[in-house]
């Protein structure tokens, strides 16, 4: 059974699976497709190429599929996939892409606060808090595991590591690296993410090999490229490492110190 109030509005096209549930006053849009149990509480849009998943609970004012504010942007029919198991709060926008990736992407398992706005061209990964306020700006990529306090913007085309967690209020410009925390405006490395990644099951051998993989990066004031060289050497195998050392490779923006 689909359950749609009778003051929500749903166009001739969407497709709406089993247990699916739209509350008063939601707009859902011809392109868009929500998966099985998704629930819509009230007053949510939803438009362009949409994809929803399953079990997600989206709240009241929330903004879904809407075009980019990029100027650039001429009406493509580019995308905006949501995956499963999402809370999605009051007052969140998620802006569908350009023609730069043709999609807005927000994996599985993730929250995200009240006034959190997704931009264009932006990938979240899975099992991410985003809390009240964080600003994503365009093609920013937040990779899995991370956390981002509330009121912090993150600068367009930046990537967040997995594992990361960053300070409420902070600036970011710069990719901040996999594994820490981050904190000040504009944002600095505080330290190893210890406590978090301990919670979330990495062993004592992982956790010693990322403290020392940390100070080299951060401590001994070493230039990068001889720095990444010895991880290279000194932990090969080690998939934390070798991930560490590849997001650093592939940096756009330059990492945060």
């Amino acid at each position: 059974m689909v359950e749609i109030h009778n003051t929500a509005i749903v166009e001739e096209g969407a497709i709406l699976e089993e247990g699916v549930k739209i509350g008063p006053f939601c707009i859902v849009g011809k392109d868009v497709k929500i998966g099985k149990n998704t629930v819509l509480q009230s007053h949510v849009v939803v438009e362009g190429i949409t994809e929803i998943g399953e079990n997600n609970t989206i709240y009241s004012f929330v903004s879904i599929g809407k075009a980019s504010q990029d100027l650039k942007y001429k009406g493509e029919p580019t995308k905006t996939i949501i995956g499963n198991n999402n809370s999605i709060r009051e007052f969140v926008t998620i802006h569908r892409g350009t023609d730069d990736k043709w999609e807005t992407r927000v994996g599985s398992n993730n929250l995200l606060m009240a006034y959190v706005h997704v931009a264009h061209d932006v990938v979240v990964g899975d099992n991410c808090i985003l809390a009240n306020g964080v600003t994503l700006a365009g093609h920013v990529t937040v990779d899995s595991n991370a956390i981002i306090g509330g009121l912090t913007p993150v600068h367009q085309f930046c990537r967040i590591g997995s594992y990361v967690m960053i300070g409420g209020g902070s600036a970011v410009n710069q990719d901040i690296c996999p594994f820490v925390m981050a904190e000040g405006n504009k944002a600095e490395v505080r330290g190893l993410n210890s406590v978090g990644l301990r919670r979330r099951g990495f062993s004592d051998e992982e956790l010693s090999n990322l403290k020392k993989a940390y100070r080299l990066l951060f401590r001994k004031g070493l230039p990068l490229k001889e720095a990444l060289n010895e991880l290279d050497t000194d932990f090969s195998g080690d998939k934390n490492i070798e991930y560490l050392v590849d997001f650093i490779r592939n940096s756009t923006r330059g990492i945060t110190r």
